[in-house]
């Protein structure tokens, strides 16, 4: 029978209570972790979301009534607690914060039963996602997610305190807006108000943003919910938080400047690690040259090396198709790899596929120098000892090399070397590398839409050295955007703002709009920008993403309360789900049967 709490103040949390209370009466609540009874003493571990104490229950302290309370506790019961602070009676636990001490009760109070939980709450739970997301409220028990939270509060609360210190000001922009149909989809909302009408909800502040520097609020930040009605993968979600802002009378270096002390501040708050200034800077083109991403993992080696010209004269058929069709011929060093089996090689060949790979070309050079190649047999001594060479390739190594268009070729050794990488446990967790990626191109060019789409979005402002090219060579200009970079994974990114119309203008030629559709999606901010726009830039984090590399998590449904699946759905409250129908009718919706094959 589950009994009230009146009368009785809770007075510490559980890691509250120290040594230095010890003979002091304290009031704890929270869960019962573990009950054990030794006969004539009770021992329980209380939890609640600071950590674990000890309690002991002795008849002679608590009395015989709430003895017999005490027998009955069981995992996930909640429970007030009065009682005089010891120094633990047993061998010290070194392992808890509340270790050198218990609490010796003289009494107790249920304040609700629990059925037996279907899964153990306790840290590195071995339960399957999907039983734990179900039961997401028992899930959040757990105390490495519950860290997980209250970091994630922690990194909240400094970022707005560091960035008031700098003169930004918190702006709320709204979540219902005009569908923009450039980039990911979006999720609609109809309007009842409006019948046949939708607001869009939005994929990020942007355009509001850009208002705000337009109405003269100089600096604005926030942290904006997003939605994208996009495929998921581990470190995305259908919706999501940014940490967003916007600075008027900026360049490229006042951006970088002010988030790079911001990126110090929260590194050395919440995990101790003193990051040096200045961050790291590379173009992008050195980026894909040297790593075959633009989001690099520099905590290890293993460059793509260009080979082609080494290669240009050979006879090997594949690295001969390659570069007649523009292609080039690219590898990597697996240093001391050498000896790797057969056996490894075909799955790295087979996994080389799945991004595109015809095939992966190799040399395992053997410790007393002599090598195994797939493809010796096609070219002469010479050249493969200049390929080697090249490579910088010694005894014990093992050379990989992909050939074809340099988007495949990129994209298979990129991603080749971060499999090696975690085939040979090269990725600690705690060694932080931050790069900030420039100088994007400005377009990419889109085979499904037969156009040039903008590569961050059509607001960018292109390098004024490049704006020659716009109409010539539009896949040359490189863009003013930069990503910040973290370990492999891009944290946030950004971009200098387009602030003349007439180059606005012509962006949106180069993007196929023509002056009717671009007043149509974005006339609202083609207006504004006839009043006096500043030249301002931007940048947002995913705070998601940035909370899970600070604490190592393997994915960032955990470092999100209540997070959705692969399928974007969530699996505690089963939502999306079908609705009444006097709903859809005052929407004016009708939703068709899908007709069963």
């Amino acid at each position: 029978m589950a009994e009230s709490m009146a009368g009785l103040k809770r007075t510490h949390r559980c890691t509250e209570v120290t040594a230095a209370q010890i003979g002091e009466n304290v009031t704890v609540m929270g869960w019962v972790q573990k009950s054990r009874n030794k006969g004539g003493i009770i021992f329980v571990d209380l939890r609640d979301r600071s950590g674990i104490l000890q309690l002991i229950f002795e008849e002679n302290d608590c009395g015989a009534e709430n003895f017999a309370k005490a027998e009955k506790l069981r995992s996930e019961f909640v429970v007030a607690v009065e009682g005089r602070v010891e120094a633990r009676s047993g061998a010290v636990n070194e392992n808890l914060a509340t270790g050198a001490i218990e609490i010796r009760a003289n009494s107790l109070r249920i304040l609700a039963e629990s059925e037996t939980p279907p899964f153990p709450i306790e840290e590195k739970s071995k339960t399957k996602e999907e039983l734990r997301l179900e039961y997401r409220f028992l899930d959040l028990r757990r105390p490495d997610i519950q860290h997980n939270l209250i970091t994630r509060s922690r990194v909240a609360t400094l970022t707005r305190a560091f960035l008031a210190e700098e003169g930004f000001l918190e702006i709320e922009t709204p979540t219902l807006i005009k569908s923009t149909p450039e980039g990911a989809r979006d999720y609609l909302v109809p309007s009842r108000v409006h019948p046949g009408s939708f607001y869009a909800l939005p994929q990020s502040p942007q355009l509001f943003k850009q208002l705000l520097m337009v109405s003269g609020y100089d600096r604005y930040f926030q942290l904006a919910r997003c939605y994208r009605d996009e495929d998921l993968r581990a470190d995305r979600q259908p919706e999501f938080t940014q940490i967003d802002m916007e600075l008027s009378f900026v360049d490229v270096d006042d951006v970088l400047d002010v988030n790079e002390r911001l990126l110090q501040k929260l590194f050395k708050e919440i995990c101790g690690y003193e990051l040096q200034l200045p961050i790291q800077r590379m173009t992008w083109r050195e980026a894909m040259d040297r790593f075959g991403s633009d989001k690099p993992d520099l905590r290890f080696g293993m460059e793509l090396k260009n080979v082609s010209e080494v290669v240009k004269d050979c006879e090997f058929v594949v690295f001969k198709g390659a570069l007649e069709n523009g292609g080039s011929v690219r590898g990597i060093n697996a240093e001391g790899q050498g000896h790797m089996p057969r056996k490894k090689i075909d799955a790295l060949v087979e996994y080389a596929k799945g991004f595109g790979a015809k095939g992966l070309a190799y040399i395992a050079i053997n410790e007393d120098g002599t090598f195994k190649s797939s493809f010796a047999k096609f070219m002469k001594e010479e050249e493969m000892a200049a390929l080697i060479a090249a490579m910088d390739g010694k005894a014990g190594d093992l050379l990989l090399f992909a050939a074809d268009k340099d988007k495949v070729v990129f994209d298979v050794l990129g991603n080749l070397r971060l499999e090696l990488a975690r085939q040979l446990d090269l990725l600690k967790k705690d060694d932080f590398k931050f790069l900030w990626v420039t100088e994007f191109p400005l377009l990419e060019y889109s085979e499904e839409e037969d156009r040039y789409v903008a590569m961050h979005h059509p607001f960018t402002m292109p390098m004024e050295e490049d704006l020659q090219y716009l109409d010539s060579d539009p896949g040359r200009v490189r863009a003013k955007a930069y990503d910040i970079v973290l370990n492999g994974v891009e944290m946030g990114g950004g971009s200098v703002r387009i602030h003349q119309a007439d180059i606005q203008s012509k962006m949106f030629e180069v993007l196929g709009f023509t002056p009717e559709r671009a007043q149509e999606q974005f006339g609202f901010l083609l207006k504004a920008f006839k009043y006096g726009v500043p030249p301002h830039a931007g940048l947002a984090y995913g705070l998601d993403r940035m909370v899970m590399l600070m604490v190592g998590a393997d994915s960032i449904r955990d470092v999100i309360a209540f997070p959705k699946v692969k399928d974007a759905s969530c699996l505690m409250t089963e939502a999306p789900a079908p609705v009444d129908g006097k709903q859809l009718e005052e929407l004016g919706i009708q939703v068709a049967e899908e007709e069963k094959q």
